[in-house]
Protein backbone atom coordinates (compact mmCIF):
# COMPACT_ATOMS: atom_id res chain seq x y z
CA UNK A 1 0.00 0.00 0.00
CA UNK A 2 1.39 3.60 -0.97
CA UNK A 3 0.57 5.98 1.54
CA UNK A 4 0.42 9.74 0.82
CA UNK A 5 -0.12 13.00 3.06
CA UNK A 6 -1.65 16.68 2.97
CA UNK A 7 1.02 18.90 3.31
CA UNK A 8 1.02 22.84 3.94
CA UNK A 9 3.49 23.75 1.22
CA UNK A 10 5.68 26.85 1.57
CA UNK A 11 5.15 28.15 -2.05
CA UNK A 12 5.65 30.86 -4.24
CA UNK A 13 3.18 34.21 -4.77
CA UNK A 14 1.57 33.67 -8.42
CA UNK A 15 2.74 36.69 -9.82
CA UNK A 16 6.19 35.20 -8.72
CA UNK A 17 5.78 31.73 -9.64
CA UNK A 18 7.69 31.72 -13.04
CA UNK A 19 10.71 33.64 -11.24
CA UNK A 20 11.20 31.24 -8.69
CA UNK A 21 11.09 27.88 -10.51
CA UNK A 22 14.56 26.54 -11.47
CA UNK A 23 15.56 23.48 -13.05
CA UNK A 24 16.88 20.56 -10.73
CA UNK A 25 20.24 21.18 -8.79
CA UNK A 26 21.78 18.44 -10.21
CA UNK A 27 21.31 19.24 -14.12
CA UNK A 28 23.62 22.04 -13.96
CA UNK A 29 27.15 23.00 -13.08
CA UNK A 30 27.68 26.33 -10.42
CA UNK A 31 28.55 28.25 -13.22
CA UNK A 32 25.77 27.70 -14.91
CA UNK A 33 23.67 28.22 -12.32
CA UNK A 34 25.38 31.90 -11.26
CA UNK A 35 24.86 32.38 -15.79
CA UNK A 36 20.83 31.31 -15.17
CA UNK A 37 20.30 33.44 -12.03
CA UNK A 38 22.78 36.42 -12.33
CA UNK A 39 19.69 38.76 -13.26
CA UNK A 40 16.88 37.06 -11.27
CA UNK A 41 17.26 37.56 -7.28
CA UNK A 42 13.86 35.21 -7.02
CA UNK A 43 15.31 32.63 -8.66
CA UNK A 44 15.21 28.95 -6.55
CA UNK A 45 18.75 28.55 -7.60
CA UNK A 46 19.44 30.78 -4.86
CA UNK A 47 18.32 28.18 -2.58
CA UNK A 48 19.38 24.85 -4.02
CA UNK A 49 22.74 26.30 -5.10
CA UNK A 50 23.66 28.45 -2.79
CA UNK A 51 27.43 28.51 -3.73
CA UNK A 52 26.48 31.08 -6.83
CA UNK A 53 25.85 34.27 -4.47
CA UNK A 54 29.23 33.38 -2.48
CA UNK A 55 32.90 33.62 -3.85
CA UNK A 56 33.81 31.06 -6.95
CA UNK A 57 36.35 30.04 -4.79
CA UNK A 58 34.62 28.11 -2.02
CA UNK A 59 33.85 24.75 -1.89
CA UNK A 60 29.80 23.64 -2.74
CA UNK A 61 30.21 21.35 -0.17
CA UNK A 62 31.52 24.35 2.64
CA UNK A 63 29.68 24.62 5.37
CA UNK A 64 29.10 28.45 4.46
CA UNK A 65 27.38 27.22 1.12
CA UNK A 66 24.63 25.88 3.36
CA UNK A 67 24.12 28.62 5.76
CA UNK A 68 23.72 31.02 2.67
CA UNK A 69 21.15 28.84 1.21
CA UNK A 70 19.24 28.93 4.76
CA UNK A 71 19.60 32.68 4.89
CA UNK A 72 18.29 33.36 1.04
CA UNK A 73 15.02 31.28 1.59
CA UNK A 74 14.24 32.98 5.13
CA UNK A 75 15.09 36.33 3.37
CA UNK A 76 12.17 35.38 0.22
CA UNK A 77 9.86 34.26 3.15
CA UNK A 78 10.54 37.74 5.02
CA UNK A 79 9.97 39.71 1.52
CA UNK A 80 6.58 37.49 0.78
CA UNK A 81 8.10 35.69 -1.98
CA UNK A 82 6.57 32.63 -0.59
CA UNK A 83 3.87 32.05 1.20
CA UNK A 84 2.30 29.31 3.28
CA UNK A 85 -0.88 27.75 2.85
CA UNK A 86 -3.38 27.35 6.31
CA UNK A 87 -3.98 24.20 5.72
CA UNK A 88 -1.95 20.66 4.65
CA UNK A 89 -3.79 20.33 0.89
CA UNK A 90 -2.55 17.99 -2.10
CA UNK A 91 -1.55 19.79 -5.44
CA UNK A 92 -1.84 19.27 -8.90
CA UNK A 93 1.47 20.06 -10.77
CA UNK A 94 0.69 19.87 -14.58
CA UNK A 95 3.43 19.97 -17.35
CA UNK A 96 2.72 20.84 -20.96
CA UNK A 97 5.95 20.07 -23.86
CA UNK A 98 4.93 19.57 -27.59
CA UNK A 99 1.15 19.29 -27.03
CA UNK A 100 1.81 16.23 -24.48
CA UNK A 101 0.74 16.41 -21.17
CA UNK A 102 2.09 14.70 -17.97
CA UNK A 103 -0.24 15.21 -14.57
CA UNK A 104 0.98 14.58 -11.34
CA UNK A 105 -0.18 14.61 -7.47
CA UNK A 106 1.99 16.88 -5.18
CA UNK A 107 2.02 15.16 -1.94
CA UNK A 108 4.09 13.88 1.03
CA UNK A 109 5.31 9.98 0.84
CA UNK A 110 6.16 8.42 3.82
CA UNK A 111 10.44 7.23 4.54
CA UNK A 112 9.05 3.82 5.99
CA UNK A 113 7.76 3.05 2.91
CA UNK A 114 11.13 4.11 1.11
CA UNK A 115 12.47 1.67 3.90
CA UNK A 116 10.30 -1.21 3.37
CA UNK A 117 10.80 -0.94 -0.53
CA UNK A 118 6.70 0.14 -1.57
CA UNK A 119 9.05 3.04 -2.78
CA UNK A 120 11.34 1.13 -4.99
CA UNK A 121 14.35 2.06 -6.40
CA UNK A 122 16.20 1.39 -9.78
CA UNK A 123 19.40 2.95 -9.28
CA UNK A 124 22.63 3.12 -7.14
CA UNK A 125 23.56 6.50 -5.20
CA UNK A 126 26.61 8.02 -4.22
CA UNK A 127 27.77 8.93 -0.42
CA UNK A 128 29.16 12.17 -1.51
CA UNK A 129 25.73 13.54 -3.67
CA UNK A 130 23.94 12.19 -0.79
CA UNK A 131 25.53 13.69 2.37
CA UNK A 132 25.45 17.18 0.27
CA UNK A 133 21.48 16.78 0.05
CA UNK A 134 21.35 15.70 3.45
CA UNK A 135 23.09 18.74 4.68
CA UNK A 136 20.93 21.17 2.48
CA UNK A 137 17.47 19.54 4.00
CA UNK A 138 18.94 19.27 7.40
CA UNK A 139 20.13 22.69 7.46
CA UNK A 140 17.57 24.86 5.65
CA UNK A 141 14.65 22.10 8.02
CA UNK A 142 13.05 21.19 4.45
CA UNK A 143 12.47 19.42 1.25
CA UNK A 144 13.02 22.15 -1.24
CA UNK A 145 13.55 19.65 -4.22
CA UNK A 146 10.70 17.35 -4.96
CA UNK A 147 10.86 13.44 -5.80
CA UNK A 148 9.50 12.37 -9.05
CA UNK A 149 7.69 9.02 -8.41
CA UNK A 150 5.57 6.93 -10.47
CA UNK A 151 2.98 4.62 -10.33
CA UNK A 152 0.80 1.89 -12.26
CA UNK A 153 -2.50 4.13 -14.59
CA UNK A 154 -5.14 4.31 -12.01
CA UNK A 155 -8.28 5.59 -13.66
CA UNK A 156 -9.93 6.28 -10.71
CA UNK A 157 -6.96 8.67 -9.53
CA UNK A 158 -7.11 10.20 -12.97
CA UNK A 159 -10.68 10.88 -12.25
CA UNK A 160 -10.33 12.68 -9.90
CA UNK A 161 -7.44 14.67 -10.89
CA UNK A 162 -9.56 15.85 -13.89
CA UNK A 163 -12.29 16.74 -12.48
CA UNK A 164 -10.59 19.43 -10.61
CA UNK A 165 -9.07 20.68 -13.39
CA UNK A 166 -12.01 21.18 -14.99
CA UNK A 167 -13.64 22.73 -12.16
CA UNK A 168 -11.38 25.03 -10.71
CA UNK A 169 -8.60 27.68 -12.26
CA UNK A 170 -4.81 27.03 -11.78
CA UNK A 171 -3.02 29.44 -9.26
CA UNK A 172 -0.08 29.35 -11.44
CA UNK A 173 0.22 28.91 -15.43
CA UNK A 174 3.48 30.03 -17.17
CA UNK A 175 6.15 28.73 -19.84
CA UNK A 176 9.42 27.98 -18.65
CA UNK A 177 12.74 29.25 -20.69
CA UNK A 178 12.57 25.56 -22.45
CA UNK A 179 9.14 25.84 -23.40
CA UNK A 180 7.27 23.94 -21.25
CA UNK A 181 4.12 25.04 -19.93
CA UNK A 182 3.42 24.23 -15.48
CA UNK A 183 0.05 24.65 -14.85
CA UNK A 184 -0.43 24.14 -10.67
CA UNK A 185 -4.37 23.75 -9.54
CA UNK A 186 -4.88 23.56 -5.42
CA UNK A 187 -6.87 20.27 -4.16
CA UNK A 188 -8.97 22.22 -1.10
CA UNK A 189 -11.75 19.76 -1.16
CA UNK A 190 -11.55 17.17 1.86
CA UNK A 191 -13.92 15.06 0.07
CA UNK A 192 -10.72 14.56 -2.61
CA UNK A 193 -8.12 14.53 -0.09
CA UNK A 194 -9.99 11.76 1.63
CA UNK A 195 -10.47 9.99 -1.63
CA UNK A 196 -7.43 9.93 -2.58
CA UNK A 197 -5.51 9.24 0.37
CA UNK A 198 -8.05 5.66 0.44
CA UNK A 199 -7.44 5.42 -3.55
CA UNK A 200 -3.46 5.21 -2.77
CA UNK A 201 -3.67 2.65 0.15
CA UNK A 202 -4.74 -0.11 -2.90
CA UNK A 203 -1.70 0.63 -5.17
CA UNK A 204 1.15 -1.40 -4.13
CA UNK A 205 3.89 0.31 -5.09
CA UNK A 206 5.16 3.44 -6.31
CA UNK A 207 8.84 3.80 -8.41
CA UNK A 208 11.42 6.06 -8.23
CA UNK A 209 11.67 7.97 -11.64
CA UNK A 210 14.11 10.64 -10.96
CA UNK A 211 15.38 11.61 -7.92
CA UNK A 212 17.70 8.71 -6.08
CA UNK A 213 20.17 10.98 -4.23
CA UNK A 214 17.21 13.42 -2.95
CA UNK A 215 15.27 10.74 -1.86
CA UNK A 216 17.47 8.77 -0.01
CA UNK A 217 18.78 12.26 1.86
CA UNK A 218 15.16 13.23 3.10
CA UNK A 219 15.00 10.07 4.16
CA UNK A 220 18.01 9.76 6.18
CA UNK A 221 17.07 13.61 7.57
CA UNK A 222 14.10 11.61 8.67
CA UNK A 223 16.22 9.28 10.72
CA UNK A 224 18.48 11.26 12.15
CA UNK A 225 15.51 13.33 13.67
CA UNK A 226 14.04 10.04 14.83
CA UNK A 227 17.10 9.80 16.92
CA UNK A 228 16.87 12.98 18.35
CA UNK A 229 13.06 12.90 18.96
CA UNK A 230 13.13 10.01 21.80
CA UNK A 231 9.76 9.81 21.75
CA UNK A 232 8.65 10.70 18.25
CA UNK A 233 5.28 9.48 16.76
CA UNK A 234 5.79 8.66 13.22
CA UNK A 235 3.74 11.60 12.78
CA UNK A 236 5.71 14.37 12.41
CA UNK A 237 6.67 15.91 9.36
CA UNK A 238 10.09 14.58 9.06
CA UNK A 239 8.45 11.51 8.63
CA UNK A 240 7.57 12.12 5.47
CA UNK A 241 9.04 14.30 2.30
CA UNK A 242 7.93 15.87 -0.42
CA UNK A 243 7.28 14.24 -3.71
CA UNK A 244 5.58 14.59 -7.43
CA UNK A 245 3.20 11.32 -8.63
CA UNK A 246 2.69 10.10 -12.24
CA UNK A 247 0.87 7.53 -13.85
CA UNK A 248 3.73 5.43 -16.04
CA UNK A 249 1.05 6.08 -18.96
CA UNK A 250 1.85 9.65 -19.01
CA UNK A 251 5.77 9.64 -18.66
CA UNK A 252 8.00 9.84 -21.21
CA UNK A 253 11.53 8.74 -21.19
CA UNK A 254 14.63 9.72 -23.71
CA UNK A 255 17.86 8.17 -24.65
CA UNK A 256 20.89 8.71 -22.87
CA UNK A 257 23.29 8.42 -25.19
CA UNK A 258 26.99 7.90 -24.82
CA UNK A 259 30.40 9.26 -26.28
CA UNK A 260 34.04 7.71 -26.09
CA UNK A 261 37.57 9.01 -26.13
CA UNK A 262 39.20 6.24 -28.32
CA UNK A 263 39.18 2.84 -29.95
CA UNK A 264 41.44 1.53 -27.31
CA UNK A 265 44.63 1.41 -29.40
CA UNK A 266 42.59 -0.02 -32.47
CA UNK A 267 41.91 0.42 -36.13
CA UNK A 268 38.79 1.25 -36.78
CA UNK A 269 38.74 -1.41 -39.51
CA UNK A 270 40.00 -3.83 -36.48
CA UNK A 271 36.81 -2.50 -34.47
CA UNK A 272 34.22 -2.85 -37.25
CA UNK A 273 35.37 -6.31 -37.68
CA UNK A 274 35.00 -7.18 -33.98
CA UNK A 275 31.68 -5.48 -33.65
CA UNK A 276 30.43 -8.00 -36.37
CA UNK A 277 31.10 -10.74 -34.33
CA UNK A 278 27.85 -9.71 -32.17
CA UNK A 279 26.02 -7.27 -34.05
CA UNK A 280 24.74 -6.66 -37.59
CA UNK A 281 26.86 -3.63 -38.64
CA UNK A 282 25.33 -1.71 -41.19
CA UNK A 283 26.10 1.77 -42.44
CA UNK A 284 23.10 4.15 -42.80
CA UNK A 285 22.67 5.61 -45.82
CA UNK A 286 20.17 8.14 -45.04
CA UNK A 287 20.50 11.80 -44.60
CA UNK A 288 20.81 12.71 -40.84
CA UNK A 289 21.41 10.85 -37.47
CA UNK A 290 21.15 7.19 -37.02
CA UNK A 291 18.37 6.88 -34.45
CA UNK A 292 17.72 3.53 -33.15
CA UNK A 293 14.14 2.34 -33.84
CA UNK A 294 13.81 -0.65 -31.74
CA UNK A 295 15.22 -2.58 -29.01
CA UNK A 296 18.77 -3.86 -29.21
CA UNK A 297 19.31 -1.82 -31.93
CA UNK A 298 22.10 1.37 -31.55
CA UNK A 299 23.09 4.44 -33.33
CA UNK A 300 27.13 4.88 -33.77
CA UNK A 301 28.72 7.48 -35.34
CA UNK A 302 32.16 7.14 -36.16
CA UNK A 303 34.70 9.39 -38.43
CA UNK A 304 32.33 11.01 -40.29
CA UNK A 305 30.04 7.91 -40.72
CA UNK A 306 27.00 6.57 -38.91
CA UNK A 307 25.89 3.01 -38.79
CA UNK A 308 22.97 0.92 -37.07
CA UNK A 309 24.20 -1.78 -35.00
CA UNK A 310 21.70 -4.41 -34.04
CA UNK A 311 22.64 -7.09 -31.84
CA UNK A 312 22.31 -10.78 -32.49
CA UNK A 313 20.37 -13.28 -31.55
CA UNK A 314 23.02 -14.86 -28.76
CA UNK A 315 23.93 -11.85 -27.31
CA UNK A 316 20.15 -11.51 -25.79
CA UNK A 317 19.53 -12.71 -22.40
CA UNK A 318 16.30 -12.79 -20.40
CA UNK A 319 17.22 -11.15 -17.40
CA UNK A 320 15.49 -8.29 -16.98
CA UNK A 321 18.76 -6.12 -16.07
CA UNK A 322 20.80 -8.12 -19.06
CA UNK A 323 18.17 -7.10 -21.68
CA UNK A 324 18.81 -3.58 -21.06
CA UNK A 325 20.07 -2.00 -24.07
CA UNK A 326 22.50 -0.09 -21.86
CA UNK A 327 23.58 -3.47 -20.68
CA UNK A 328 24.23 -5.04 -24.12
CA UNK A 329 26.28 -1.66 -25.03
CA UNK A 330 28.39 -2.25 -21.82
CA UNK A 331 28.85 -6.06 -21.74
CA UNK A 332 29.76 -6.60 -25.32
CA UNK A 333 31.03 -3.20 -26.30
CA UNK A 334 31.90 -0.74 -23.70
CA UNK A 335 34.19 -3.04 -21.74
CA UNK A 336 35.40 -5.93 -23.32
CA UNK A 337 36.47 -3.53 -26.84
CA UNK A 338 36.70 -0.39 -25.72
CA UNK A 339 37.84 -1.12 -21.18
CA UNK A 340 35.96 0.86 -19.63
CA UNK A 341 34.83 -1.42 -17.18
CA UNK A 342 33.06 1.29 -14.43
CA UNK A 343 30.90 4.05 -16.80
CA UNK A 344 30.61 5.46 -13.20
CA UNK A 345 34.13 6.76 -12.15
CA UNK A 346 35.85 5.96 -16.49
CA UNK A 347 36.96 9.34 -17.85
CA UNK A 348 37.06 8.12 -21.22
CA UNK A 349 33.21 7.81 -21.35
CA UNK A 350 30.50 10.84 -21.09
CA UNK A 351 26.64 10.60 -21.55
CA UNK A 352 24.56 12.97 -23.78
CA UNK A 353 20.83 13.09 -22.45
CA UNK A 354 18.23 12.72 -25.64
CA UNK A 355 17.35 16.73 -25.07
CA UNK A 356 20.39 17.55 -26.55
CA UNK A 357 19.37 15.58 -29.67
CA UNK A 358 21.60 13.20 -31.64
CA UNK A 359 23.34 16.02 -33.24
CA UNK A 360 25.27 16.72 -30.57
CA UNK A 361 27.11 13.13 -30.66
CA UNK A 362 28.47 13.92 -33.94
CA UNK A 363 29.33 17.22 -33.02
CA UNK A 364 32.03 16.06 -29.78
CA UNK A 365 33.22 13.47 -32.45
CA UNK A 366 33.49 15.86 -35.64
CA UNK A 367 35.36 18.40 -32.65
CA UNK A 368 37.80 15.36 -32.01
CA UNK A 369 36.79 15.70 -28.34
CA UNK A 370 35.51 12.12 -28.71
CA UNK A 371 36.21 9.63 -31.34
CA UNK A 372 32.91 7.50 -31.44
CA UNK A 373 29.46 7.77 -30.38
CA UNK A 374 26.53 5.80 -29.56
CA UNK A 375 23.14 6.44 -29.92
CA UNK A 376 20.40 4.58 -27.76
CA UNK A 377 16.66 3.40 -28.00
CA UNK A 378 15.16 4.89 -24.66
CA UNK A 379 14.53 2.21 -21.74
CA UNK A 380 10.74 2.31 -21.14
CA UNK A 381 8.74 2.45 -18.14
CA UNK A 382 8.09 -0.88 -18.49
CA UNK A 383 11.58 -2.31 -18.46
CA UNK A 384 11.95 0.42 -15.57
CA UNK A 385 9.05 -1.04 -13.42
CA UNK A 386 10.30 -5.11 -13.70
CA UNK A 387 14.18 -4.37 -12.75
CA UNK A 388 13.02 -2.62 -9.82
CA UNK A 389 9.73 -5.40 -9.12
CA UNK A 390 12.91 -7.75 -9.37
CA UNK A 391 15.07 -5.22 -6.66
CA UNK A 392 17.64 -4.89 -9.32
CA UNK A 393 19.51 -1.99 -10.26
CA UNK A 394 20.01 -0.50 -13.92
CA UNK A 395 23.56 0.71 -15.33
CA UNK A 396 24.18 4.18 -14.72
CA UNK A 397 22.93 6.33 -16.97
CA UNK A 398 20.08 4.35 -18.19
CA UNK A 399 16.91 6.70 -18.34
CA UNK A 400 16.29 10.59 -18.74
CA UNK A 401 12.98 11.92 -17.91
CA UNK A 402 11.53 14.85 -19.95
CA UNK A 403 10.42 17.36 -19.12
CA UNK A 404 12.15 18.15 -15.58
CA UNK A 405 10.12 18.87 -12.75
CA UNK A 406 10.51 22.72 -11.40
CA UNK A 407 12.28 23.44 -7.87
CA UNK A 408 11.10 26.25 -6.03
CA UNK A 409 7.29 25.88 -6.10
CA UNK A 410 6.40 23.76 -3.36
CA UNK A 411 8.29 23.31 -0.20
CA UNK A 412 8.10 21.29 2.31
CA UNK A 413 8.70 22.15 5.87
CA UNK A 414 9.76 19.00 8.16
CA UNK A 415 8.78 20.47 11.70
CA UNK A 416 5.13 21.58 10.28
Amino acid sequence: MATIKPFRAIRPIAEKAQKVAALPYDVMSSDEAREMAKENPDSFLHIDKAEIDLPACIDIYDERVYQKAKENMDSMIQRGIFIQDEKPLFYIYRLTTNGKSQTGLVACTSIDEYLNNTIKKHELTRADKEIDRIRHVDTLNANTGPIFLAYHKNESVKKILHSIIKQNKPVYDFVSEDCVEHTVWLIQEQKYITELVTLFKNIPSLYIADGHHRNASAVKVGLKRRKQKQNYTGKEEFNYYLSVLFADDELCIMDYNRVVTDLNGMTEEVFLEKLNEKFLVEKYQKEGCARPQKRHQFGMYLHKNWYLLTAKNHIIQKDVVAALDVSILQKEILEPLLAIKDPRTDKRIDFVGGIRGLEALQKKVDSQQMQVAFSMYPTSMAELTAVADENKIMPPKSTWFEPKLRSGLFIHDLEE
